[in-house]
């Protein structure tokens, strides 16, 4: 879940604050992360935690290709 963490906080400097949609659902499935730790299923948590973190991937890629940005 750090990897997501850190992957949410690079787009959201390298994208600024007028992009924050791109990051909804990195940080949907960061928090779906979360909850599935709390009740003790890693697996999903795991699972969930990879997930935000390639859609903050993606969403910082739309900071470095303006051809990508919505």
């Amino acid at each position: 879940m750090s990897d997501a963490r850190q992957a949410i906080r690079a787009a959201e400097s390298a994208l600024g604050p007028g992009y924050a949609v791109p990051l909804r659902s990195a940080r949907a499935l960061l928090e779906r992360a979360q909850l599935q730790l709390e009740a003790g299923a890693y697996a999903e948590a795991r699972e969930y935690a990879i997930e935000a973190r390639k859609e903050a991937l993606r969403a910082r890629d739309q900071a470095d290709n303006p051809q990508l940005r919505p």
